[in-house]
């Protein structure tokens, strides 16, 4: 009776072994050497407290276990838990001579409950091993894109964001929109910044703030981005309040501001809703230099730009995600003239326009009244603005 409870008991490990593999995707001989380093530690738990050296070995066709220990053969045994006399190692097997290794099978006689226990355990591990591997491997491919998600809760760090399959993505007080309240329940489509393997799980962190998570809205709401014609050359965001989109056309025939406004503004309107309001600008790219900073100071009227490519600085960019990494941008130096009366509209509000501006196309940029430019050098004021 015994026997052929043993019996179904190996049966029974196999057949998990078998739907492991067929549905899980988990080699049989992944679970067998998880398994046979688990019998041996069990094994030395409960039989053997002199850390011998230990094998399990399961037979993957039957899913019999047996448990050996090995023993050095010498001439005289100063340590018999790790040694053999020669004399005693040819009472078993006159094959064996000086220096070999002695296997020596010791399975308990009532090891079959500790050895099921330990396959179960070993078992149910893999399976979350598996699951949590397989939850990583999801949404490392979703980084740098967009996921839909539903506000769970809040702590002094983070806003975790629930995205189902039991992930919780952490968004941190830097990646949140300070035009935005998150409560729980709420729905919420966030940024993939990055994915990190952890035994419990993956660690997703995610942004509302982060610039691509603009770039994913364009390519969602423009088809023309999404199929090469239309090309997305930088982005730049005070999240929630303004934001600044260079773009570019392969295609002569095609606009590439009017094609992202889109008919009556209907995709920029799109996408500034889902933003809460932020205002977007989308300014043409241009390889010229100065056109380009024309461009980026739209809606202001440009008179003129002059460049002094030595009043250059580098700028310190705020730390972006998890990783603290402080970034740098060098800005070299222009003057851009404006009209008198276009002056504020230029600088913009808290010199919002022109710091984005700035940061848009890489130059640190003075800005001037044409009024000024008539007057003796020592009666002027620079108005500068280099995105800090």
């Amino acid at each position: 009776m015994a026997a052929k409870k043993k019996n179904n008991q190996y049966q029974e490990l196999l057949a998990a072994m078998d739907v492991l593999e067929k549905e899980k995707g988990i080699k049989k001989e992944v679970i067998v050497e998880a398994l046979t380093d688990a019998l041996a530690n069990a094994y030395k738990k409960n039989y053997d407290d002199n850390n011998a050296r230990v094998e399990a070995v399961i037979d993957d066709r039957t899913g019999a276990f047996k448990v050996y220990v090995f023993k050095k053969v010498v001439e005289e045994v100063v340590n018999p838990i790790e040694e053999i006399s020669l004399r005693d190692a040819m009472a078993i097997s006159h094959g064996y001579e000086l220096g070999d290794d002695l296997r020596q099978e010791v399975t308990p006689g009532d090891f079959g409950r500790i050895a099921a226990q330990t396959a179960k355990n070993v078992v149910l591990q893999k399976l979350r091993e598996e699951e949590r591997r397989i939850v990583y491997e999801k949404y490392k491919r979703l980084q740098d894109d967009l996921v839909d998600g539903e506000v769970a809760r809040e702590d002094k760090r983070y806003i975790y964001v629930d995205l189902g399959d039991g992930v919780e993505a952490a968004m941190n007080k830097h990646d949140q929109m300070p035009n935005e309240r998150y409560r729980v329940h709420d729905r919420v489509q966030v940024y993939v910044t990055r994915v990190l393997e952890e035994t419990r799980g993956p660690q997703v962190f995610v942004s509302r703030t982060a610039p691509d998570l603009l770039k994913r809205l364009f390519e969602k709401e423009v088809p023309e981005i999404s199929q090469g014609i239309v090309e997305i050359k930088g982005i730049v965001r005070e999240a929630g309040d303004r934001a600044k989109v260079a773009v570019f056309s392969r295609d002569a025939n095609v606009d590439p501001v009017g094609t992202c406004v889109g008919p009556r503004g209907a995709r920029v309107q799109a996408i500034v809703n889902q933003l809460g309001g932020e205002n977007i600008d989308i300014v043409k790219f241009e390889d010229e230099p100065e056109m380009f900073i024309r461009n980026a100071l739209n809606p202001a009227e440009v008179k003129g730009v002059l460049f002094d490519e030595n009043n250059g600085e580098v700028e310190e960019l705020e730390p972006m995600g998890e990783d603290g990494e402080v970034r740098q941008r060098v800005h070299h130096g222009c003057t851009v003239i404006v009209p008198d009366n276009q002056l504020s509209l230029a600088i913009g509000k808290r010199g919002q326009n022109v710091r984005l501006a700035a940061q848009l196309t890489g130059y640190k940029l003075d800005i001037k009244p044409l009024s000024e430019m008539e007057m003796p050098a020592d009666q002027t004021d620079e108005f500068a603005f280099d995105g800090e």
